[in-house]
């Protein structure tokens, strides 16, 4: 994984055309990027997203912004129930137990 301006690439190698070929993540468009050595990758990465961000700039569209760290959950009454007792059985609040299970699992992804 790449990081630049708070954007995330992720790239991959591509065997057959002998290049490397990324995604940058969480965009609200398709934002591709790719080069022959990792410096190239990398500079196509750094510039896809300032192409992304200029393009956005001419066309009067917000960009995606990096995470506020709130979003909303929505879980089926009982799983609700059952995430309530448990947190509360660990002494913490639910927002406070759902954080650390989700950076429990996330970790493993980053």
């Amino acid at each position: 994984m790449m990081e630049y301006k708070g954007y995330v690439g992720k790239a991959e190698v591509d065997d057959e055309a002998e290049i490397f070929h990324g995604e940058v993540l969480l965009t609200r468009g398709v934002v591709t990027f790719q080069g022959r050595t990792v410096n190239e990758l990398k500079k196509s990465f750094r510039d896809s997203v300032d192409g992304y961000l200029n393009f956005c700039g001419e066309q009067g569209i917000a960009p995606e912004k990096p995470f506020s760290g709130k979003f909303v959950l929505r879980l089926n009454p009982e799983a609700h129930r059952r995430a309530a007792l448990a947190a509360r059985l660990e002494g913490k609040s639910l927002n406070a137990w759902a954080a650390e299970k989700i950076n429990q699992a996330a970790s493993h992804a980053a």
